[in-house]
């Protein structure tokens, strides 16, 4: 089959790169004609991210943005679908939607092929592209620091117990980037109305924990965001304006605080 770009890349001229791989909203036809009407809306998707980070462009950010779903292909999965967390997940290629029933209508299923094609031309590229870019921004700067943004639903019980916290930063307990990061990120956020958690249950997917290499210089971080913080209540996946307004403030404030954390004074 024929795929389309399967990211959209924007070079910038910082120490940071932004990354944004469960925004897609593309399926392929085979996928498509598998998935169940739930699924076909795509519920799972970390909605509206390109445009709550519609600010970074003046900060001189590079941002790497998915085309295609997660339930084509997750990017933020390791290419031999090893899993990440020893609670319940989903794979390189989901079958199961956050609430546990099934993406596949019965007796439909997606074959090996497609999943080959799909690693072949959707994940090595977008893969390829993060490598590369922070190359060439660790040559430039001294370091380069990613930075993988994400968000979810507040309530998730296959994951987790509760309501997320509003803010839930990632740096895999700590190997996938310099204490300074960290704490300049929550120093960001320290003074506003919303709570945060470091490392709590998401500590950072495959992007994250693949290219987190401080002792080399690279520096990688996750942000899960709660869709609560910016989303109607409504289930209608719609922005909520005055929600935005609010928390866009305190995403630049991290993203600034990122990009001015100089780490060649360590």
């Amino acid at each position: 089959m024929t795929f389309s770009t399967p990211y959209d890349f924007i070079q910038g001229d910082s120490p940071l790169l932004v990354s944004m791989p469960h925004s897609g909203l593309q399926l392929t036809s085979e996928v498509a004609s598998t998935l169940t009407p739930e699924a076909l809306a795509l519920p799972d998707t970390d909605w509206h991210i390109p445009q709550l980070y519609g600010f970074i462009a003046p900060l001189g950010v590079s941002v790497i943005k998915a085309n295609y779903s997660r339930y084509v292909i997750d990017l933020n999965r390791p290419e031999d679908n090893k899993p990440l967390y020893s609670g319940k997940t989903t794979g390189l290629f989901p079958h199961i939607l956050f609430n546990e029933k099934s993406i596949f209508m019965p007796g439909t299923l997606v074959d090996k092929e497609h999943q080959h094609d799909c690693i072949e031309h959707i994940w090595r590229p977008y893969h390829q592209q993060l490598t590369a870019e922070l190359a060439r921004i660790k040559q430039k700067f001294g370091y380069a620091i990613l930075f993988d943004a994400h968000s979810i639903r507040a309530q998730v019980p296959m994951f987790f117990e509760g309501t997320l916290p509003d803010f839930n930063m990632g740096t895999n307990g700590g190997a996938s980037c310099s204490p300074k990061l960290l704490q300049a990120a929550e120093q960001a956020l320290s003074g506003s109305a919303y709570t945060q958690v470091s490392n709590g249950r998401f500590k950072g997917g495959y992007i994250t924990r693949s290219n987190g290499q401080p002792h080399d210089h690279v520096h990688a971080f996750q942000l899960e965001l709660s869709q609560a913080t910016y989303m109607q209540d409504s289930g209608s996946y719609a922005l909520d304006d005055s929600k935005c307004n609010q928390v866009i403030p305190q995403l630049k404030a991290l993203i600034e605080a990122l990009v001015c954390c100089n780490l060649m004074s360590q």
